[in-house]
């Protein structure tokens, strides 16, 4: 079992409320580069900040790939935060907050990258083809190949650390105050659904968007509890957010980017998310359930322990 009670004082929720403190302070200061590299923009431009203004507006005075090097760097400075939180507050190793198993299972982590990048870049080239009026080509060689790297290196970062927190770390912590496995998934999905109110999707989209990000953090619990660990998470979020920064990009939402498309249709979010949520994480989660061979997949949901 993924989740399991632990006796350990070490273990006790408030020490998973002093860690996560800690994870949260390492995120600040690794904000900090961002937050001078955003001030200088704002002073050598002139911007006049206007007290209705979108923050991402306003970080339009940082070029696109500085941008999104310095939003995705806090996630890979926080790591000194899980290590610390890891092996000096809990005296575990990270991995044993990603899975059961030994060590990560690297072909898991492979498997759900490759099928879901796999179904993003056809899905998005078909309506390309079918709809080109939705979009417009945004390649330039040498902004992209840069952008490539960023992505490519620190875009895994940024969604383990994510997995790490609300698959792993939050989740052990409740699993081991509730003693269950349900109540674990019910709160680190509305948890990874709120901390993502800031997002320009929901500001630009209102409040009721928010229902798509707690329905992913319920297909991504899910899966974690149903496979004993993140490794299948990790997979699909890292897809999920490289595919999205290298492929598509749009001027209201938080991946802005040097994406080889842009899409210019209105905003919005209603058909993607009710078609991910209704059709596409179900059949992730068949397909998983067939590969892995899971069993008692109920009783993994709301057992006790």
């Amino acid at each position: 079992m993924f989740l399991n009670y632990s006796e350990s004082k070490f273990d006790k929720f408030g020490y998973y409320v002093l860690g996560s403190l800690v994870i949260i302070i390492f995120n600040f200061l690794g904000q900090i580069p961002l937050t001078i590299a955003f001030a200088s923009s704002l002073i050598e431009s002139n911007i006049e900040i206007k007290p209705d203004a979108n923050p991402m507006d306003l970080l339009k005075a940082i070029p696109s790939n500085l941008r999104l090097f310095l939003m995705l760097f806090p996630f890979a400075f926080s790591f000194i935060g899980v290590w610390l939180v890891s092996k000096k507050i809990h005296g575990r190793t990270i991995t044993n907050y990603f899975t059961s198993r030994t060590k990560l299972d690297l072909k898991r982590i492979i498997f759900s990258f490759s099928l879901w990048a796999s179904l993003m870049i056809f899905f998005i080239s078909f309506d390309f083809f079918v709809k080109p009026e939705n979009y417009e080509i945004n390649f330039k060689p040498i902004p992209f190949l840069i952008l490539f790297f960023i992505s490519l290196i620190f875009m895994p970062i940024a969604t383990s650390l994510e997995e790490f927190i609300f698959r792993g770390y939050l989740m052990k912590g409740f699993g081991n105050l509730f003693r269950n496995n349900f109540l674990p998934l019910i709160f680190t999905s509305f948890i990874f659904g709120i901390v993502h109110i800031s997002n320009p999707e929901v500001s630009e989209l209102g409040y009721e968007t928010m229902y798509f990000y707690i329905g992913t953090g319920f297909y991504l619990g899910i899966i974690t509890l149903l496979d004993d660990g993140a490794e299948l998470a990790m997979g699909w979020h890292a897809a999920n957010n490289l595919v999205a920064s290298l492929l598509v990009t749009t001027d209201w939402t938080v991946l802005q980017t040097n994406a080889i498309l842009k899409d210019v249709t209105e905003p919005s979010m209603g058909t993607e998310a009710i078609v991910n949520l209704l059709f596409f994480y179900p059949l992730l989660i068949f397909i998983f359930h067939r590969k892995y061979n899971w069993k008692n997949s109920l009783t993994k949901l709301t057992s006790r322990f």
